[in-house]
């Protein structure tokens, strides 16, 4: 910035700064005279000071009433993270964890896109068709084939080999092809939730294990009145999970499965007589009525109030239940067993997965917030706030001993194994739908289970 400087008379100067378009009156000082220089004239040196200084002094507080500052450092880099991941947990501890990042890593920002699973999934859906999608995205397994073969993800392995990432303290990476898209954060198990009050109410002494106690519990409570139901099964086809979650998870509570090779096999005995033994409660009268409908949510709304004796569902759900009916007394256990079945019990669970987007202009800045929530201390806080399984192999989330509920299932987990053989199928959610449709025509009575999985089976191997 340059100082127009113009004198008015003997005793005033207009100073012009441009900054401020203004003009500032500034009176010039006298100077002594020497009287004892020959002719009394001005020492020259003393003159040069005065009017440097007094040229500085007003340069000065020019500058500073114009609010002129240092040049800044180039612009931060900030990254948008869209997840469903905030709204689930204590109201500020995931901006609290994101906080610590932007700490660590000086010139990185993160910007959250939060909301519910279902629009968030249409968020990143619509992104990744748009290529819009978030520089880093919260992934349900389900989703991931889908977006790889879109080439909307980044792989996540060269970003590891790149940075030199130690890939050992992860429990588990979501690979197509050889390369990895998704890494589960946390994961959450879905044991089975019973109702203590109404088990009781219904004369049954203790929680189920085997199939025949599960159908013998449910049947029980249906008869307290008309309005109390034994399971709830949701099986719309717009949210078709329940398939997953609470339907096949009883195939692999027996330790089967609804594969064979990594292709489609729901033609197998495992898988058929899981069928005809819901449609046996069906036809009981123990399940809740608008099945064909009901979505997860309404589920655990079903239980919560007291209308529904037991239910599959999330470990992530406690906390809610919890707040929505404190009087609420419910158990958790591991899901029933085929009668007989002495092996480990396979339990369904459902990851908070992590990815980078493939179009991100900042890569390398979106995996140190991968790396950052993979770390051993944040996973552990973050299982913990979330009350879930931590990702990172060396993780332990405090919670474990401190609750009676999630210590029974810590021990739930351990005896088992996590089962999910819908994680990185090509159109995952598809194929819940697909046999969604089959299958509620077979509880309908309009097809034979024979002809459902036939037609089930059909319709996955042209996805495959």
């Amino acid at each position: 910035m340059q100082l127009e400087l113009k004198m008015i008379d003997s005793t005033h100067t207009w100073v012009y700064c441009p900054f401020k378009r203004a003009r500032f009156r500034i009176k010039r000082r006298k100077t002594a005279r020497n009287t004892n220089a020959p002719g009394g004239k001005m020492k020259k040196n003393a003159s040069i000071r005065t009017r440097l200084t007094a040229l500085l002094s007003v340069a000065a507080v020019l500058v500073v009433s114009a609010g002129v500052s240092t040049p800044a450092r180039a612009a931060d880099v900030t990254l948008e993270f869209s997840q469903w991941w905030e709204p689930e947990l204590p109201a500020g501890s995931f901006r609290g964890l994101m906080d610590e990042f932007e700490a660590a890593n000086p010139g990185i920002k993160v910007k959250l896109l939060s909301g519910p699973y279902s629009s968030t999934k249409e968020q990143i859906v619509a992104g990744a068709a748009s290529k819009t999608m978030s520089d880093v995205v919260g992934l349900d397994g389900a989703w991931v084939s889908d977006f790889a073969k879109q080439g909307a993800l980044a792989s996540l392995t060269k970003l590891m080999t790149t940075s030199n990432y130690d890939q050992a303290q992860l429990a588990s990476q979501i690979k197509i092809g050889g390369q990895a898209y998704m890494i589960p954060v946390v994961n959450f198990v879905y044991p089975l939730f019973t109702n203590d009050a109404l088990l009781a109410k219904a004369g049954v002494k203790s929680v189920p294990s085997t199939r025949s106690e599960f159908a013998t519990a449910a049947k029980a409570i249906s008869k307290i009145d008309k309005t109390t139901k034994g399971w709830a099964l949701p099986l719309s086809q717009e949210a078709p999970n329940g398939i997953q979650n609470d339907v096949m998870s009883l195939v692999w509570a027996s330790g089967g499965s609804m594969l064979a090779g990594g292709k489609p096999s729901l033609t197998n005995a495992k898988v058929k007589n899981t069928m005809t033994y819901i449609k046996g409660l069906w036809d009981a009268g123990a399940i809740t009525p608008g099945a064909f409908t009901m979505k997860e949510q309404d589920k655990v709304e079903e239980f919560t109030n007291g209308r529904v004796g037991m239910m599959i569902d999330s470990l992530s759900h406690i906390g809610l239940i919890r707040e929505n009916n404190p009087s609420l007394k419910f158990t958790i256990s591991p899901l029933p067993a085929e009668d007989g079945y002495k092996g480990k019990r396979g339990i369904p669970y459902a990851s908070w997965g992590i990815g980078v987007s493939s179009n991100s202009k900042h890569q390398a800045e979106a995996f140190k917030l991968v790396a950052f929530l993979m770390s051993q201390k944040t996973n552990s806080k973050l299982s913990s706030i979330a009350h879930a399984f931590p990702g990172n192999t060396k993780s332990v989330p405090d919670y474990v001993n401190g609750d009676p509920l999630y210590k029974a299932a810590f021990a739930i987990y351990t005896k088992g194994y996590p089962a999910n053989e819908f994680t990185g199928l090509p159109v995952a959610e598809e194929l819940m739908r697909l046999f969604d449709v089959q299958f509620q025509k077979y509880l309908s009575g309009k097809i034979s289970v024979t002809a459902a999985l036939n037609a089930a089976q059909a319709a996955w191997k042209a996805k495959f």
